[in-house]
């Protein structure tokens, strides 16, 4: 079995998010929940992947934006075309990149900001330790 992550981020947009992270980005809608012990939720994720990101909101509770610009997710995406493809479908989404507060990430990737103002890049280059 391998260990599956689970990122877990409340929110103030819900829905607002949900358009980024799953129309823009693509990542599926795997489970959601409303009014689960006052919170509403979605896990957007890969089906086969092991992990995945839920989004929460209570209802009455204001949690605010990202404290920085640099907490980010990353994705690596080494083929190209996969890469392109998900820079164009969150331009497409009508999400325009923005500067990198850290510069090394502009160097082979494009960074977007969510509507918390988190961010992620889209690495186009394979992951290596």
């Amino acid at each position: 079995m391998v260990p599956k992550l689970r990122v877990a981020r409340p929110t103030d947009q819900l829905a607002a998010v949900l358009r980024f992270y799953r129309d823009g980005l693509g990542l599926v809608e795997l489970a959601s929940f409303v009014a689960h012990n006052g919170f509403d939720g979605v896990m957007l994720g890969h089906p086969n992947a092991p992990y995945h990101l839920e989004f929460t909101h209570q209802p009455g509770h204001e949690v605010g934006r990202a404290p920085t610009a640099d907490n980010l997710l990353v994705f690596y995406l080494p083929d190209a075309a996969e890469w392109q493809a998900a820079v164009q479908r969150l331009r497409a989404a009508g999400f325009a990149p923005v500067a990198s507060y850290n510069p090394y990430w502009d160097q082979l990737g494009v960074t977007f900001e969510d509507p918390d103002g988190y961010r992620v890049v889209l690495q186009q280059t394979a992951w290596e330790l």
